[in-house]
């Protein structure tokens, strides 16, 4: 049987990639977000926003299955400690809610036995920087909701697991180099193994988490940060 993988931020940076690479692995790749951009080849698109729970419930009402969830949808950026500040809000519905509305709309439709979630977090889950307390909180908040959702469907037999990128070549993180007024070569030199990931180096864990051999991880939040947080 066809497996039907759900790709949240399918159409972007690290979803994209990860959408890509399991269409080329010959299953069926359902990219989620509210606007379709550039597909890769052989991925289909559902629209929908991952911080309304409406959009998402008749999203995965309408799918007769999900073999997997990957919860990729991502927003960052700078924020102050002011307690009006809207940013706040906005990063942890995409980046922590998000994932709680899709993975819980998801379940029922997931099989025992073989089901997977992948949450992507960050390396900012695993630590902290100055001027993104609401990343960073919502970052650490989806490895507590990963590790708690696999104790939850343990039972089922279904896997729950969080991925944690460092720097990664993506739009996102280019942004961030402008606001910390670096360059790409100046990140990679924070980087053990010398670069920063590619966002197909991201996809290739994704792959293995959803493989056969990866049936007994769950609860886990596994870093692809070239060494980065070895160091710390």
């Amino acid at each position: 049987m066809n497996r039907i993988i759900v790709v949240t931020g399918g159409t972007k940076g690290i979803g994209r990639a990860i959408a890509g690479k399991l269409a080329r692995d010959g299953v069926t790749v359902i990219a989620v977000a509210r606007h379709a951009g550039d597909l890769p080849a052989g991925v289909s698109f559902a629209a929908g926003d991952v911080t309304d729970r409406e959009s998402i419930k008749n999203l995965f009402a309408g799918l007769p299955r999900v073999d997997a969830l990957i919860n990729a949808a991502g927003l960052a950026g700078p924020n102050p400690l002011a307690p009006d500040d809207p940013l706040w809000h906005a990063i942890l519905a995409v980046n922590l809610t998000g994932p709680w509305l899709c993975s819980t709309a998801a379940l029922p439709k997931i099989p025992d036995q073989v089901g997977r979630i992948i949450n992507i977090s960050s390396t900012l889950g695993l630590r902290g920087v100055p001027d993104q307390p609401a990343y960073c909180a919502a970052k650490h908040g989806l490895i507590g909701l990963t590790r708690s959702l696999a104790l939850a469907v343990a039972a089922r037999g279904i896997t729950v697991n969080a991925i944690c990128p460092g720097w990664v070549d993506t739009d996102m993180a280019h942004a961030r180099f402008h606001d910390l007024g670096i360059t790409p070569a100046q990140a990679a030199q924070s980087v053990p193994m010398g670069r920063i990931a590619t966002p197909g180096d991201v996809a290739g864990i994704v792959a293995f988490l959803l493989s056969p051999v990866a049936a007994h991880l769950t609860g886990h939040a596994l870093p692809v940060d070239g060494g980065a947080l070895a160091s710390a």
